[in-house]
């Protein structure tokens, strides 16, 4: 009787391994595929396509793949799926301008557990609601009245986390600054100690995001669940009291997002429940704050390794800062003004782009360059393939800021936000914020790295290994 069971089990493990490989390959009997190669059953080339940003290179996995099978697109298996990795501008441009005509954003299933809808739609679905939400908060009028709130926070957020200091840990404290601006215009929410509530459950949720999806007590995923849930938890708390805020007219109806989702119904005139509203607001403060969290870090060690490019950036926020009376606040004209510090910036996001990129699905077969792209497959598009291209960027390890003068990149290379239709509608949000916090760095400070040769880890963003340390040297009055 053992020798049957143990003959069960092993038919069993064989059947099980033999349905895991027949359907490995069979997601590639499709004729005329892209090239490359599909790598290990179920681990396909995860860990290759990992392990190259982790070690600080994830265009070394893009490159590649390039250089071996085809500079346009090839064919690899992520993440668990067979997917087909489009290269160079050409591959951004079909993805950004077929949205929802050939591909549709995709997210892997664990951002669904972490980010759960509570009307049971997909993350596409809510995504795509979001992006008709958001265009009436990021029109010029709104983002001009954003400047000043940016402007106070910024000199609070200086004023206790940076002066009077020798030494300081740029990311974490860039991150508190962002994050403290989101919850200040998405929910009106701009004390610091209830600002800080939220802080850590979403440290803990964006780096869960981006692990192993197990879901066991300790794990960073379990950890990310659980942090969602508190915060969704106390969002439903802000959302009750500006219910009644909104009913007693303590609160106006054009404050914020929070109002205006409250306040504004459907095609069908139903109004969105206060669950729904409150994964809304959960995606946005993480959309809202991570991203140019990277870039401004990254803005801090170029600017501490490039003395002459920082100089540029002084000489010209210092002349906007004494056209300012005392205590009036940045606007619209001299965010206008500071052309070069953009310049930079933009730079700086070729040389480190926050979103790597993204991925999507296709919702029909169709070709691309020549090859058969079936229904169903994952795609995703990378920054790195144009960014750190020679093809499109001469010298592209080298910050310079005069490649983003006049007509500055050709279409479709510098894609730090998307392209064309598909162009991220937070673009001009972070481009405030991020020009907030260079002005109040630079014309507060000089400084220099404590670790001249600190490790950049890519996880799904560029983030210095140790949270950038600086040694600050204050302007003399």
């Amino acid at each position: 009787m053992e020798h049957l069971y143990l003959l069960l089990f092993i038919s069993f493990v064989t059947l099980s391994l033999f349905i895991l490989f027949y359907k490995h390959w069979s997601d590639y009997s499709t004729p005329n595929l892209p090239p490359g190669r599909p790598g290990l059953p179920i681990v396909g080339e995860t860990l290759q396509f990992l392990s190259t940003g982790w070690k600080g290179h994830p265009e070394k996995f893009i490159f590649d793949r390039m250089l071996r099978y085809s500079s346009n697109v090839f064919k690899t298996h992520i993440l668990g799926r067979p997917f087909a990795v489009f290269c160079g501008p050409a591959g951004n441009k079909f993805l950004f301008s077929n949205e929802n005509k050939l591909v549709t954003s995709w997210w892997p299933d664990a951002v669904n557990e972490v980010f759960p809808s509570s009307t049971q739609t997909s993350s596409q679905e809510e995504s795509k609601k979001m992006r008709k939400l958001l265009p009436q908060f990021l029109k010029p009028q709104a983002l001009e009245s954003y400047i000043g709130i940016m402007d106070t926070i910024a000199q609070r957020h200086f004023a206790s986390g940076w002066e009077n200091k020798d030494e300081v840990v740029v990311y974490p404290l860039v991150k508190r600054y962002t994050f403290w601006i989101a919850c200040r215009i998405f929910i009106s929410v701009e004390d610091p100690n209830h600002v800080s509530q939220f802080a850590d459950p979403f440290n803990l949720l964006a780096s869960g995001l981006i692990s192993l999806p197990v879901n066991f007590p300790g794990t960073p995923f379990n950890k990310a669940i659980k942090a969602s849930n508190f915060i969704r938890k106390e969002l439903l708390k802000i959302i009750k009291q500006r219910k009644v805020d909104l009913t007693e007219g303590k609160a106006s109806p054009t404050q914020d997002i929070l109002s205006h989702m409250l306040l504004t119904s459907d095609e069908n005139g139903q109004f969105m429940n206060e669950l729904d509203i409150a994964d809304k607001i959960l995606g946005l403060l993480v959309g809202g704050h991570d991203t140019a969290s990277s870039a401004c870090t990254f803005i801090v060690k170029y600017l501490a390794e490039l003395p002459h490019i920082y100089e540029g950036v002084y000489r010209e926020q210092v002349e906007i800062a004494k056209s300012k009376a005392p205590g009036e606040l940045l606007n619209w004209d001299d965010i206008q003004k500071m052309r070069y510090s953009w310049n930079v910036a933009c730079e700086v996001m070729r040389l480190a782009p926050p979103l790597q990129g993204a991925f999507r699905e296709a919702i029909t077969d169709f070709i691309f360059n020549g090859f058969s792209i079936p229904k169903g497959w994952k795609l995703y598009w990378s920054a790195n393939s144009t960014h750190k291209n020679p093809e499109y960027f001469p010298e592209p390890e080298k910050l310079d800021p005069a490649r983003f003068e006049g007509n500055g990149p050709a279409p479709y290379t510098f894609v730090p936000f998307g392209g064309g239709p598909r162009m991220c509608p937070g673009k001009e949000y972070a481009r405030l914020e991020i020009l907030v916090f260079m002005h109040n760095l630079v014309k507060r400070f000089k400084w220099e790295k404590i670790h001249p040769d600190e490790k950049i880890v890519v996880d799904p963003m560029p983030i210095p290994a140790k949270g950038l340390p600086v040694r600050l040297y204050p302007h003399k009055a």
